[in-house]
């Protein structure tokens, strides 16, 4: 599977020159499964250009799938240009967050005053898909799902290809459990030898402790969970929005001397928008 970052930046989109190495977009992930399918994760300000990316190279076909309906991961699907073509298909995960459908998040915040067309303005076919929930196949990719610690209705993904694994967790709280969340030993058991862990880092250990219960885990518990879990590699994501590069480099830099210091071979990395990898 290729894995690609559209965006990784937290809460909200930013610029300036303290962030061009890390970017400023929202997150939006793309994963091409090795039979062709191109998976979506979340719809936040980096979907802008990642739809560009796809119409230039004549995709037609998509799968969406979410996180959660926060604004800072779906913010950018009214500018995902795929969606003004009629020869685009693109397949959405239909769930339920605090009690509207997928469908009915989208219509809400796509309508006046908020937004000037609302989403039957696209032309491309539209599927919102029941399937695409709990454990489901996108061609050669199998993934399995699991309630994140932040806010009702969210979810983390286990992707897996050809004996590669891959785990996607923002916007998850390890030192606090909100309701319909999970203890760090089931998101160690859901994680545990994946090639790859991309996880929520939005907080430093100190900033943590005035930020406890807000939906978002510290550096440490982070660190913890991946040793627990023997990943083999870990990128930190949903940066935080005051977050400078240079700052960046000095969270990378905690992470790898930790990992050194406990003789683990783990690779680290801080995820930046256009950051891609191969499993």
């Amino acid at each position: 599977m290729r894995i690609k970052c559209w965006g990784s930046r937290g809460s909200v989109c930013v610029s300036g020159l303290q962030y061009i190495k890390y970017g400023g977009d929202t997150t939006c992930f793309e994963i091409q499964a090795d039979s062709g399918e191109i998976v979506i994760i979340d719809a936040g300000t980096g979907i802008r250009r990642l739809g560009m990316h796809l119409v230039q190279k004549k995709i037609k076909t998509c799968y969406l799938i979410l996180t959660h309906t926060h604004w800072d991961h779906i913010i950018g699907l009214p500018f995902f240009h795929p969606l003004l073509y009629g020869d685009t298909t693109v397949h959405v995960q239909d769930r339920t967050f605090a009690g509207l459908t997928t469908k009915k998040v989208i219509e809400q915040v796509m309508r006046m005053p908020f937004f000037p067309v609302g989403l039957t303005a696209f032309n491309a076919d539209i599927r919102f898909e029941k399937s695409l929930n709990d454990r489901f196949s996108i061609g050669s990719l199998d993934i399995e799902t699991i309630p994140t610690s932040h806010s009702q209705n969210s979810l983390g993904y286990k992707f897996m290809e050809n004996g590669k694994t891959f785990v996607f967790l923002t916007d998850n709280e390890l030192g606090y459990i909100h309701p319909r969340g999970r203890t760090v030993k089931e998101y160690i058991d859901f994680t545990k030898d994946a090639d790859v862990l991309f996880h929520d880092t939005e907080y430093t250990d100190n900033e943590y402790l005035n930020k406890n219960g807000w939906g978002h885990s510290c550096l440490s518990d982070v660190l913890d969970l991946s040793v627990k879990a023997s990943v083999g590699q870990l990128g930190l994501i949903h940066l935080n929005q005051n977050r400078t590069d240079d700052q960046v480099d000095t969270m990378v830099d905690q992470c790898r001397r930790f990992f050194n210091n406990n003789h683990l071979s783990t690779s680290c990395y801080a995820v930046s928008a256009d950051f891609e990898i191969f499993l």
